[in-house]
């Protein structure tokens, strides 16, 4: 339990002046950030690491976090984290409404805290977590500032920077090219947008050797790499901001090169085919968002992680099809080419956490992958 007698005094203010005070954990310092919320009840490791909340303060709506504390990053499989989704903190501020200070877990080396403390993130606990992801459902996600201490009066919300008019993906994204599984008989290219390991971790597990390569790839190098397919991974950020690599998209697919977007990467394949992006009111971030397959009409549970979606009736114009929905709001989940082996989720297949139901999407990639190859 938080013993908010012991820290600081910290406030998080939203962009419409609404503020919530609680106590600081974590660096005690003060940061800025589009304010988001998750309904996930587990995860916290992979969330706070996903380069897809680059610039954002998360905020957990699930009343007691940090009860099974953190696991080492030592733990690695061909030099990939097992237990996180990049080598860092990636979101600039975690809110939370209790803190738990004496996790248990045998894989657990430090608590929550700790952590951010380490890694030099600021964190507030002790707010109504719950009234303040009605307050951004109602009025969407919004920029937001946490302070402590004196710094508290200090805050100028106009002067906050929208990360969204930052290339944000430039920041996450590899500056060089890795190779995974080198001696695997087929190579798919990652374009790494912000990619989570596990995605890494999904494609090694069907036997293909992963080249990751930075987001700014041109097309004739990936090209060289002799690959059966390319996936262009997830990633945070205005997908509008990427304009190389929906250059390289719309070169592939005119080549018919099989290619594979993830989240982020599915936005950038609509927009290099003409396609039109809008940015959601308060976006999908949770591990229950349902996703429904318009030709079988069979409905599955996703990981989901994204503030942008695809405009569908510009989806249609591109010349592009529907492939998933969400039933909850009609957004689009799924496209894919009519005549080109391409194909988008916009959710997480790779889950980390679970729900795990969708990871034949990398089945279906893989095996569409190596037949084209073999045409």
């Amino acid at each position: 339990m938080t013993k908010f007698k012991e820290r600081i005094h910290a406030a998080l203010v939203l962009e419409d002046g609404t503020v919530f005070e609680g106590y600081s954990c974590g660096a005690t310092k003060s940061t800025t950030g589009e304010a988001v919320f998750s309904t996930s009840m587990v995860g916290y490791p992979e969330a706070l690491t996903d380069p897809s909340y680059r610039g954002q303060v998360l905020c957990l709506t699930y009343p007691l976090v940090g009860n099974y504390g953190v696991p080492s990053y030592e733990e690695r499989i061909e030099n990939v984290p097992v237990f996180f989704e990049s080598e860092s903190i990636q979101s600039r501020g975690l809110v939370v409404h209790e803190l738990c200070e004496k996790p248990s877990h045998r894989l657990s080396v430090r608590t929550l805290d700790k952590w951010l403390l380490d890694e030099d993130i600021p964190g507030i606990c002790g707010i109504d977590t719950r009234r303040l992801a009605r307050v951004l459902r109602e009025r969407g996600v919004m920029l937001s500032a946490i302070a402590t201490g004196d710094d508290i009066g200090a805050i100028d919300i106009a002067s906050i920077q929208d990360p969204n008019k930052v290339d944000l993906v430039k920041e996450v994204s590899t500056r060089r090219p890795i190779t995974y599984g080198g001696d695997s008989k087929n190579k798919v290219v990652l374009i790494d947008c912000g990619v989570k390991s596990s995605i890494i971790r999904n494609l090694r597990q069907r036997g293909v050797a992963v080249i990751r390569v930075p987001y700014d790839t041109p097309t004739s190098e990936i090209l060289d790499y002799g690959a059966v397919g390319v996936v262009v991974s997830n990633g945070p950020g205005d997908p509008k901001t990427c304009k190389q690599t929906i250059h390289t998209i719309r070169d592939l697919t005119d080549a018919a090169v099989p290619v594979l977007g993830i989240c982020l990467g599915t936005q950038l394949i609509a927009l290099a085919a003409g396609a039109d992006t809008y940015k959601m009111k308060y976006g999908h971030r949770s591990q229950n968002q349902p996703v429904v397959d318009t030709e079988t009409n069979r409905c599955y549970i996703t990981t989901q992680n994204h503030g942008f979606a695809v405009d569908r009736p510009s989806l249609e114009k591109a010349g592009l099809r529907v492939w998933f929905v969400n039933p909850n709001d009609q957004s689009i989940e799924g496209l894919k080419h009519p005549e080109k082996p391409c194909w988008g989720v916009q959710w997480h297949p790779e889950a980390s956490p679970g729900p795990t139901d969708t990871e034949f999407i990398f089945d279906f990639f893989v095996k569409e992958a190596s037949r084209h190859a073999a045409i």
